[in-house]
């Protein structure tokens, strides 16, 4: 008698595999090693791929796209490295470690899930077109089984990270709903602290949220001045509306005129497609420009042009578009200062000065320490399932904090909590789990940790500082721009220090 087909079917799968599944139970071990020379073609066109990628990311979301060129570049870039090196050297938990850190980084922009998913996606389809020649078909079943991977590892992260910080402002207003006695909030719209300068901030914020004229922030860098824009955003009378940021530091000077306002089809080398720019992608909501004065004067000045006419003209076009966007920019110069040197045009300065807020650093508001150590506390216990969650802080290392001036201000203080995470063993913040710069600086001595036995000394600043760096990238998996946020610096500046300490 004859099969049916469903009877049939089973007997298609192969009775025995080489090796054993695992990874996600999707892939076998012999699929992960002879997928080596699809990842040497694709680290080899690298370009390639992420060119191709980005267009068709342009393409499929145009102007609701979250990410900007560059972060883009950054973001997929990491991507892309992260797949064809650890999968070309077979360490599939490596490409776990490196994906989840991509997802807690697409997170933390608010980049959409959906977009995330999608993007993954068009990746697979960049990758294929630069698969080398007379590949093996069944190369192409594997590949989809790594993409799967892949949004498995970053989904996993993504989430995470955002229940993180969901867990952590709600863990925030319940602490403050236990109060009821007419103590000022502890968080305000990602904004932690109760000090003098701090309620200050917050009444300049709300008196300037109900306006829609330009906002200038000022304050040093680490000090928060994006909570500041998107506090204003979600206090404004359109917080659902888009809110839009651009780092003018991180994008080449020619390529920000093309990010702003636009451009069209054939405009230059490159531009496949109609993109309509910054200012309409945030159309009824918030243009936040950090670091404004490292745009161009030319920049600059047709950027207060678009301010004056509420008109852009994208690069390439003879037609002016009308927007309605509220523009905040932010700085971490002095404006004036920034105007005598050459760095701000002054008509655009009177232009964005209307409404002046300043960022207090952290050392003018050290009270404020023990409830921003307990907000990256609650943080980071969510966000790294660390297997034994820290509690607090010792009052030894709260000491060492306060006398530190935080030069790096907040952004400093959550990674040096976040070091503490990585470094520390106790359930408590000990002050030998914190860097060793701020015992140095307080007046403490920094723990010796693994010395020689002959070696009687203490420690010099260049000695603590190479040992720094080596934990760090050690603790990244030798990820230089991870190791540089872990260590609250530039990555130019990490990999100054690599050459001058010859790290390899």
């Amino acid at each position: 008698m004859s099969s049916s087909p469903a009877q049939a079917r089973p007997s298609a799968v192969p009775s025995a595999r080489v090796g054993k599944l695992s990874y996600y139970h999707l892939l076998w071990d012999h699929e992960l090693a002879e997928l080596a020379p699809i990842m040497e073609a694709l680290a080899t066109h690298r370009r390639e791929v992420l060119e191709h990628w980005y267009q068709l990311y342009l393409l499929h979301f145009g102007e609701e796209r979250s990410l900007a060129q560059s972060e883009f570049f950054e973001l997929c870039g990491l991507d892309l490295d992260a797949t064809t090196e650890t999968l070309r050297a077979g360490t599939f938990e490596q490409f776990v470690i490196r994906m989840r850190r991509i997802g807690v980084a697409l997170a933390e922009r608010r980049v959409p899930f959906a977009e995330v998913v999608a993007s993954m996606h068009l990746f697979e389809e960049s990758a294929i077109a630069n698969f080398p020649p007379a590949v093996d078909p069944s190369m192409y079943r594997v590949f989809d089984k790594v993409s799967h991977c892949r949004i498995i590892a970053l989904s996993e992260a993504y989430f995470r990270d955002q229940a993180a910080l969901a867990a952590a402002r709600i863990e925030s207003l319940e602490k403050e709903a236990d109060l009821l006695d007419g103590q000022p909030r502890t968080n305000f719209h990602g904004l932690v602290g109760v000090a003098p300068a701090m309620l200050r901030l917050r009444a300049r914020i709300e008196s300037a949220a109900g306006v829609r004229g330009t906002v200038l922030i000022v304050g040093e860098s680490g000090t928060g001045k994006e909570l500041v824009a998107r506090a204003l955003h979600e206090c404004s009378r359109t917080p659902t509306a888009p809110f839009v940021a651009l780092n003018c530091a991180a994008i080449p000077r020619d390529l920000i005129e093309s990010e702003l306002f636009g451009y069209k089809r054939g405009a230059f080398s490159g531009a496949a497609i109609d993109y309509p720019g910054l200012f309409r992608a945030a159309e009824g909501g918030t243009l936040f420009l950090d670091e404004i004065t490292e745009m161009s004067a030319a920049t600059q000045s047709k950027l207060l042009r678009a301010l004056q006419e509420r008109t852009v003209r994208p690069v390439g076009s003879t037609r002016e578009v009308p927007f309605d966007v509220r523009v905040v920019a932010s700085s971490n110069r002095d404006p004036q200062t920034a105007v005598s040197e050459g760095h701000l045009r002054e008509d655009l300065y009177y232009r964005l000065q209307v409404n002046l807020i300043e960022v207090p650093p952290l050392r003018e508001r050290l009270e404020d320490l023990p409830l921003l150590a307990d907000h990256f506390i609650a943080l980071f216990n969510r966000r790294t399932m660390r297997a034994a969650p820290i509690i607090g802080v010792e009052p030894q290392a709260l000491e060492a904090m306060s006398r530190y001036s935080w030069p790096g201000n907040v952004r400093e203080l959550s990674n040096a909590i976040e070091s503490a995470f990585t470094f520390g063993e106790s359930n408590m913040v000990r002050r030998a789990d914190l860097p060793s710069a701020i015992a140095i600086a307080a007046g403490f001595a920094p723990a010796m940790q693994s010395a020689p036995a002959a070696n009687t000394g203490t420690l010099s600043i260049s000695d603590t500082e190479c040992d720094l760096i080596r934990r760090a990238l050690t603790s990244t998996g030798g990820n230089k721009l991870r190791a540089a946020k872990l260590l609250g610096i530039s990555r130019k500046r990490l990999y100054a220090r690599l050459r001058r300490y010859r790290i390899k």
